[in-house]
């Protein structure tokens, strides 16, 4: 189950990325709403995932699903570049952290 709440705390992450962006375009609250909202929402997931999880390997799969998944929303989303080396990168993060799920 562990695994399960990281991968929500991971989603959670890019929704609080994702406020971040809303916050810099529109300064409501709204917009702030969102943001701390999808903080906490991760942070609170994270924590669950970690009562079962090494630290180490916890956080590191965390940030590779908020980063993958926030440059993913950024193409999605708002237009950002799909030039095929981001794609590259961004798939070699998803790989890092299949990779550390492996040998957990």
């Amino acid at each position: 189950m562990s695994w399960v709440y990281l991968v929500i705390a991971g989603i959670g992450e890019v929704f609080g990325v994702m406020g971040i962006n809303k916050v810099n375009q529109q300064k409501s609250i709204f917009s702030f709403t969102w943001l701390i909202s999808g903080f906490l929402f991760s942070f609170l997931f994270l924590t669950l995932a970690m009562g079962e999880l090494p630290m180490g390997t916890a956080y590191a799969i965390w940030t590779g699903i908020g980063t993958a998944g926030s440059a993913i929303a950024g193409m999605i989303f708002y237009g950002e570049s799909t030039n095929w080396r981001r794609i590259l990168f961004i798939g070699m993060i998803i790989a890092a952290a299949v990779g550390l799920k492996l040998i957990t």
